[in-house]
């Protein structure tokens, strides 16, 4: 009798390890309520027509506001080569001996109204690339205890004299350099550089106690010099520059132009074209732009709007056209392929 309980105990220890069944809920089982719209014809045409009016407008809206931007571009980096470098351009940019000041003649096209946005850009620059982004250290940008904080900055994390470089890496170390001065009829026109990069990064990525030290100062010379003794937080040139670009052809804010500059008006650009393009066949442009509650210059966005919102009205139209041509009852199973086609359908 004592075996038969025993075998009886085990085959029910057995079967409770054997049973894999999950407990009962209504989560598991997906019982649980949900929205299950039937998507009528109606549903489907009120919707796209619905999408098409709304971003219809807002295209219009944002290619209008695209269009009040004015834009003066101007490409310097093969005018500002003298003719006597034309075919070495490298040379020229590399010499110490050579003038680097070039003048450049602006006109505008028309009415720009202050802030007048001061851009540089740069083709084929990839700030992208996995090195170039990696060579930097946020620990001692943000703090001075971490002055030593330079593993990731090699080969521009220490002089030769193995002292420690503030701010050190690659992407700090090729800072543009090249500076411009502006005057229109006889008079300065001022450059305002402050509140040009972000206020986060000032507060948080920047910090008030560090300082520039042994900066352009190693064995490799690269971009700009820093004033040591004015903290990271205030050097806003350099902060605008370490926030990377994403694609090779980008632009960066300079400054601004605090008063406006009538139709026509002609502007004289004092360039010191300084930096380094030419070794890896990029370009260097100026830019001048007004802006609009959009940003600067961009038909993209209202291109984008405009062809969602025309290709939703385009098959809403088409979806009446086939409701009212052919039209098909809602849930008939006579459309099964099974019911159009019994004799072929193999069970």
């Amino acid at each position: 009798m004592a075996e038969t309980d025993g075998a009886s105990e085990s085959s029910s220890t057995s079967a409770k390890k054997a049973s894999k069944k999950p407990k009962y809920s209504r989560f598991t089982q997906q019982e649980l309520p949900a929205c299950k719209p039937i998507l009528t014809p109606a549903l489907v045409i009120t919707t796209f027509i619905l999408i098409g009016i709304i971003f219809i407008p807002i295209g219009l809206a944002s290619l209008f506001a695209s269009e009040k931007v004015v834009e003066v571009v101007d490409r310097y980096d093969k005018d500002c080569v003298p003719s006597t470098y034309s075919d070495n351009s490298l040379a020229y940019i590399q010499s110490t001996n050579t003038n680097k000041t070039c003048i450049r003649s602006l006109t505008v096209p028309k009415k720009m109204t202050s802030p007048i946005y001061i851009y540089y850009q740069l083709d084929n620059f990839y700030q992208n690339h996995r090195r170039y982004v990696k060579s930097r250290s946020d620990k001692q940008l943000r703090s001075r205890e971490n002055e030593r904080e330079i593993k990731d900055c090699v080969p521009e994390d220490k002089t030769d004299g193995k002292s420690p470089i503030v701010p050190c890496g690659l992407i700090a170390w090729s800072l543009f350099n090249d500076t411009y001065m502006f005057s229109s009829k006889n008079e300065v026109l001022r450059v305002n550089k402050k509140g040009i990069s972000w206020k986060s990064d000032q507060d948080y990525k920047f910090g008030s106690d560090v300082y520039p030290k042994n900066f352009q100062k190693g064995h490799l010379i690269g971009g700009a010099k820093l004033n040591e003794s004015i903290p990271l937080s205030q050097q806003e040139d350099l902060i605008v520059w370490m926030r990377t670009a994403a694609l090779p052809t980008f632009r960066k804010l300079y400054g601004k132009i605090e008063v406006d500059l009538e139709a026509n008006q002609k502007i004289t650009v004092e360039i010191e074209n300084n930096y380094n393009a030419y070794s890896f066949g990029g370009t260097k442009k100026l830019i001048l732009s007004t802006t609009s509650w959009i940003g600067g210059k961009n038909d993209f966005l209202g291109v984008a709007y405009l062809t969602i919102g025309g290709l939703c009205i385009f098959m809403a139209i088409g979806f009446i056209l086939l409701y009212i041509v052919k039209p098909r009852p809602l849930g008939d199973p006579s459309f099964l392929s099974w019911n159009r086609n019994p004799a072929g359908h193999v069970n």
